[in-house]
């Protein structure tokens, strides 16, 4: 029978067997809510394995987690993805970022549960040391004039924009206590891996037909953010964290158009002259007493009148480097929606 001494003696020597076939050469493994990474690497004197950072993302299910999950992934973190009604603490232990996508469906009891969400992220954070990265939105901004940045005071007029604004300053009261936080602002979301956006199911939902759906002024400058662009922002972001100051606002300038500009892209893409219809607002109107979406999705639509974008210039400087999509090319991803040539999709 192998000895004790024998059993830990050979386990070493397959461990060092196996760093020099990984030598210096990443190994990924992919399965369901989670990456695994190993890099290994060379020393005269002994063979190391370095395990790579744990990222936790929190509603990995939505739009905006869901992006980040690949985008951390890819990036190479051991990634995570929280389920709900387990335990938030112990989840995180461990992690180096928790990505806090998590937020109440079809704006459902945000003043309830934002709150509350928020408490739940705090104490995780507390409790394992991790940076918190989370998708800012403009609500928070009013009617303030454009471009939005930074230093933009916050003076929201709706509701949703105060309790946003209020979730925001519990983040950076707890700086003040050593708890990390990145806030990456982005405009509305573009997902093209996840249907039910408003882009998607809204405004060009009907593109192939010839219709393009405009929820305000069609000439006003609107703020959107191409997920896949900002998923991989905030990894990149989270990967320099320790160079960040504790309370990080950072806006991501993703992509600024009028639904005008929008329908001349299209009409230059596929060939078709499109048409501008308006949203029949008046739906929304009649429904609002009954259904709590319309009525949330009512007082959101100041901001599809007033133009507005957002600024880079300090996203610029701290990722200088960073490509963002084109419009023509984040288009050719919806090539159902717009009726594309699948060819000329992926041209």
């Amino acid at each position: 029978m192998e000895t004790v001494p024998a059993r830990l003696a050979n386990a070493r020597r397959a461990v060092k067997r196996a760093a020099r076939l990984l030598d210096a050469a990443p190994l990924k493994s992919r399965g369901p809510g989670i990456t695994f990474t190993l890099e290994a690497r060379s020393n005269p004197n002994r063979s190391e394995i370095t395990m790579p950072d744990k990222a936790l993302i929190l509603g990995a299910s939505g739009h905006f987690g869901g992006q980040a999950a690949r985008a951390f992934a890819t990036a190479g973190w051991h990634v995570e993805c929280y389920r709900r009604g387990t335990e938030m603490t112990g989840a995180a232990t461990g992690a180096q970022v928790i990505v806090n996508g998590l937020n109440p469906p079809n704006y459902h009891a945000w003043d309830r549960l934002v709150p509350e969400i928020t408490a739940s992220v705090l104490a995780a954070a507390k409790a394992s040391g991790a940076t918190v990265c989370i998708p800012g939105n403009v609500y928070v901004f009013g009617t303030e004039p454009a471009p939005w940045d930074e230093d933009t005071p916050h003076r929201p007029v709706a509701r949703k924009g105060r309790i946003r604004a209020e979730m925001e300053a519990r983040y950076q009261e707890a700086a003040a206590t050593g708890l990390r936080t990145i806030v990456l602002r982005g405009g509305d979301f573009i997902d093209p891996d996840q249907a039910g956006g408003l882009f998607d199911r809204f405004v060009i939902g009907k593109a192939a037909k010839g219709v393009i759906t405009t929820f305000g002024d069609p000439g006003a400058t609107h703020a959107w953010a191409f997920l896949p662009d900002m998923a991989r922002a905030a990894a990149a972001l989270a990967a320099n964290r320790n160079e960040l100051a504790a309370f990080e606002d950072v806006p991501f300038p993703g992509l600024s158009f009028s639904t005008e500009e929008l329908a001349r892209t299209v009409t230059e893409l596929t060939g078709h002259a499109v048409r501008i219809r308006r949203f029949p607002w008046w739906i929304m109107n009649a429904l609002s007493p009954f259904w709590e979406l319309a009525r949330e999705l009512k007082e959101m639509r100041y901001l599809y009148d007033h133009p507005h974008a957002l600024g880079g210039d300090k996203f610029r400087r701290l990722l200088p480097e960073f490509p963002i999509t084109p419009l023509q090319e984040v288009l050719k991803r919806f090539s159902g929606q717009l009726d594309l040539d699948p060819d000329q999709a992926v041209a």
